[in-house]
């Protein structure tokens, strides 16, 4: 069954389970931010496949992550802050640009991901991932860890590193967490970080 969000799109890659910090201050999504919070409505972050993150409507890829807003605050430079918390994956299957250039978008949710014990040769993974998330402000260090989860460990890990966003993308999408990890070390290994 098909669910029509507002989507929000940034140069980022959002995994279910996970949070993004976001200043918002562009009118369009303050507006999105407070009809999402009367209504309880989701918000989808997708990334930007051309185009910018401000004035016109970015294109975006077709998968993205339906969030939540899970904290907001006004802060000391004027702009509102807000926290997002990643539901579950989806699948764009229409959109429309409203007039502000807000993009709405027709989507149908994917499969969840099942969790997956952290295979031994994956463990210095969790290593890493825990002394990166150890020197990170909240949400991050005070999010519910799981390190033995070989799906929370690896989205974390590529939400959290430096890779390409379109390496990002590539592997937000996979189905796999198997496979996920497989790929992600290898990266891992070419980048020098493993």
């Amino acid at each position: 069954m098909s669910q029509i969000i507002p989507l929000f799109p940034l140069n980022t890659v959002l995994f279910p389970r996970g949070f993004l910090p976001l200043r918002v201050f562009e009118p369009r999504y303050l507006d999105m931010i407070s009809n999402c919070m009367k209504t309880e409505q989701g918000i989808g972050v997708v990334l930007i496949r051309e185009g910018r993150e401000v004035g016109q409507a970015a294109s975006t890829y077709d998968v993205g992550t339906l969030t939540q807003i899970s904290y907001w605050h006004k802060r000391t430079d004027g702009l509102l802050g807000v926290t997002l918390s990643g539901l579950q994956r989806f699948r764009i299957l229409s959109h429309d640009v409203q007039a502000n250039q807000l993009v709405l978008a027709e989507v149908e949710m994917l499969p969840e991901i099942s969790a997956c014990p952290l295979e031994a040769q994956y463990l210095p993974m969790a290593a890493m991932l825990e002394k990166i998330v150890t020197q990170l402000d909240p949400p991050f260090s005070t999010m519910d860890a799981c390190y033995d989860d070989g799906d929370w460990v690896s989205a974390r890990l590529i939400e959290l590193l430096p890779l390409p966003l379109e390496t990002k993308q590539h592997l937000f999408m996979l189905e796999d967490v198997s496979t996920r990890l497989q790929e992600l070390e290898k990266i891992l290994g070419e980048k020098g970080l493993w």
